[in-house]
Formats: structure tokens, sequence, C-alpha cells
């Protein structure tokens, strides 16, 4: 998380927590001319369309007395989906021996994506199991990791 999202984070975290979602994520992203500011959320039994607005209305005067963001962006508050970004070592501790998808900046084992599940980490490495076998992934050549749903169930 850039300080950026990291101080917006902490500030509408309360107002969230207040309601009874979990702050899940705060990503600020420029997005072809545009700048958007995606805040994700989520509870034990789901998030709705209502959970979202409701959200959004209770975060926005605050996001805007504020003023964490100089020009003009879209705000989006959302769920985190069934297949997650982790971001924080806090995702990555909750997702201990859980599929997910590493993409990678640069080749790997000859690929750019690898699946498995992830073991272990630290501040300057993921270790996952891809067949039964460890493969040691520094975090300076990720580009995103999310956790994988099998569709199969």
């Amino acid at each position: 998380m850039t300080s950026l999202e990291n101080k917006i984070a902490e500030s509408i975290r309360p107002i969230v927590e207040d309601l009874g979602y979990e702050l899940y994520d705060v990503i600020y992203e420029k997005e072809g001319k545009d700048n958007y500011l995606r805040v994700f959320i989520n509870k034990e039994d789901g998030i709705s369309l209502n959970d979202c607005e409701n959200v959004n209305n209770s975060i926005t005067d605050l996001l805007d007395e504020e003023d964490f963001i100089k020009s003009a962006y879209f705000l989006e508050v959302s769920s985190t989906g069934i297949e997650k970004r982790l971001r924080s070592n806090e995702h990555l501790e909750k997702s201990k021996g859980d599929k997910i998808e590493v993409h990678l900046y640069k080749m790997q084992d000859k690929q750019k994506i690898l699946v498995g599940i992830l073991k272990d980490f630290s501040d300057s490495q993921i270790i996952i199991v891809v067949h039964n076998k460890e493969s040691i992934i520094e975090r300076s050549n990720i580009s995103l990791i999310k956790t994988v749903y099998d569709w199969d169930c």
C-alpha cells in the first residue's frame, strides 16, 4: 500500500468498521485519463449493492473534508470478490494454505504466472508449493498475487 492509500485507509477504517464491515483494501490508481479510489469491503455473509452504497455515502464527506487527493477521482466501493488480491502481509497471513496465483515481472521456472498453495512468506519472499515442489519467489518480482477459487467444487 502506498502512503496515500494508508492515510485514507486509517481515516475511513473506523467508519467502515462501525458500520459492521471489514476494510479489506484501498487502492488509488490511474486508468487512462481517470483516477480511481477503490475501497474494498468484506463481511462474513457477503456484500450487497446496498452495503457498498451505505459505505460510499458514509465515507464521502470525510474524504472531501480531508482532501487527500487533490485531483478529480471516481470513488468505487465494492466487495473483495471471490478471487481476492493479496497486497499486504495481513492478506497473505489469512491466505496461508490457500491456492493462489502469482503474476511475475520476469519469468521463473519458465513461467510468468505460477499457481500453487501459499506455504509461507517474509517481507522479501513468498513460498508456494507447485506440483509438490516449493518455489521461492522474490516479492520484488511479483506484479500481482490473488487467491484462486476452485470452480470445479
